[in-house]
């Protein structure tokens, strides 16, 4: 089943409206005294501007165009939600059988949640389509001389992303299980993230070597509704092939219910924290003739479960292959010039495209930008912008790498895909890498480029 969604009705305040006021003639008898009285309140205006009346409360400068609208509360975020509420009222929280940790499963989370959600209102309305995006490296420095500086690159590129789109991001760069180490790590960061957010729908993990390469696009949510989990995958490839590489564990999208408790409850039995590791990495290899090393991995472990118990898995798993999810680097670092001028001009016929404009209302733009990239196709041999781009085979902070290709190759294709990542947000700041081989390099932008005339 499909864990359950939350929603908010919403609410609006009458506007206040103005009083007619009336006014009365004085009869000619009251003139004098009328007169009088007005002296006296000069006099006494007079004094009070010479001996003023201490004033201890603030004083607020509304703007006019403020003045009519409904009053704000200055609890709440930016966002609608009210951050400094936090009732009193019992919550899965104050209950001390619940747990972080792996090893001790999470029951009736939907209730849980539902509940919290109930004593927190705010959060409710919206939070079918609210993201929380986890990532991590590991606690030491890198061997690789500059893979620190690359993870900061890469950590940066997910942070625009995420302040683009306004998602929260959480990083962590320890071990939060002792023997779940590697690729396993992900497991107990992914629970800890849904229970440290119950206001978020949907997880979003994304590998440490994996980078936004659209900054513009959206994960299309409700093709998602009727799921739970969202991998790069084909089908064909896991039931008919069997192939370990048949999906990418590297990126995935999970909702934040029960269902996936369970799902990670028995994906980490076959990692490093089961005393049965060691036959689960054998199985495997039994399993797909193509997997040529012997440990139990995260990716080979979900490939089994799909093959093994699709009527269990298959229909709450989305296997995303209609457009890059997360895409092999080898396969798109070479077309980025490519995919630039043909954006750029898509952007020389569309002034409103052109446009220069506050890096809040970037979606808007990119909903106008959809209606010219009809023709660009997806995923490998299309010029449309992929939304990740995988680092699959490079390990950035070791510096070890697939044998299939040299390092070198791998640092100047990350560097060439975040300058190119990169230049999508310094449009919006007036500023460009002028060469994407070379993170140094910066052009201005003219405020408004002529339009057969690209900015770079």
């Amino acid at each position: 089943m499909v864990c359950p969604e939350f929603s908010h009705p919403q609410s609006s305040s009458p506007m206040a409206k103005p009083r007619n006021r009336s006014f009365w003639c004085l009869p000619d008898a009251f003139l004098v005294f009328g007169v009088a009285f007005l002296a006296l309140l000069l006099v006494a205006s007079f004094w009070s501007f010479f001996t003023p009346t201490p004033n201890f409360e603030p004083t607020v400068t509304v703007p006019p165009s403020k003045l009519s609208m409904n009053p704000v509360d200055c609890s709440e975020s930016g966002f609608g939600v009210n951050l400094k509420s936090d009732p009193k009222d019992p919550t899965f929280y104050d209950d001390p059988e619940m747990s972080y940790s792996l090893e001790k499963p999470v029951k009736d989370w939907d209730q849980k949640r539902a509940e919290w959600l109930k004593h927190h209102p705010s959060f409710a309305a919206g939070a079918r389509e609210r993201i929380v995006l986890v990532t991590g490296s590991q606690p030491k420095p890198c061997k690789n001389p500059i893979g620190d500086h690359l993870l900061l690159r890469f950590f940066k590129n997910k942070v625009d992303y995420c302040r683009i789109h306004g998602y929260d991001i959480f990083y962590n760069n320890l071990l939060l299980h002792p023997k779940m180490g590697s690729y396993w790590a992900k497991l107990p960061v992914v629970k800890a993230a849904m229970l440290a957010h119950p206001e978020a729908e949907w997880i979003w993990w994304v590998d440490s070597d994996a980078l936004f390469t659209d900054m513009e696009f959206k994960l299309p949510l409700e093709r998602y509704k009727n799921h739970n989990l969202v991998v790069h995958g084909w089908p064909k490839l896991i039931y008919e092939k069997k192939s370990w590489t048949s999906l990418n564990a590297g990126v995935f999208l999970i909702r934040n219910c029960q269902w996936s408790m369970d799902l990670i409850n028995t994906w980490s039995s076959m990692g490093p924290m089961s005393k049965d590791y060691e036959k689960w990495g054998q199985i495997q290899r039994l399993t797909f003739k193509d997997k040529l090393f012997p440990e139990s991995d995260d990716q080979s472990a979900l490939v089994y479960l799909l093959y093994t118990e699709k009527e269990k898995y298959y229909d709450h798993i989305y296997l995303e292959g209609e457009f890059y999810f997360e895409g092999y680097w080898v396969e798109i670092v070479g077309g980025c010039e490519n995919t630039t001028e043909r954006y750029l001009e898509i952007e020389r016929g569309a002034p409103k495209l052109r446009r220069r404009h506050a890096e809040k209302v970037s979606e808007q733009y990119a909903a106008f930008r959809e209606a010219f990239l009809k023709e660009a196709g997806n995923g490998k041999g299309s010029w449309r912008r992929p939304l990740i781009t995988h680092f699959t085979g490079c390990q950035p902070c070791s510096g070890d790498h697939n044998l299939m290709y040299a390092g070198e190759s791998c640092w100047n294709g990350m560097v060439k895909a975040l300058n190119f990542a990169d230049n999508q947000v310094l449009r919006k700041y007036g500023f460009v890498h002028s060469d994407l081989h070379d993170s140094s390099t910066v052009t201005e932008i003219p405020f408004d480029y002529p339009a057969d005339e690209g900015p770079w």
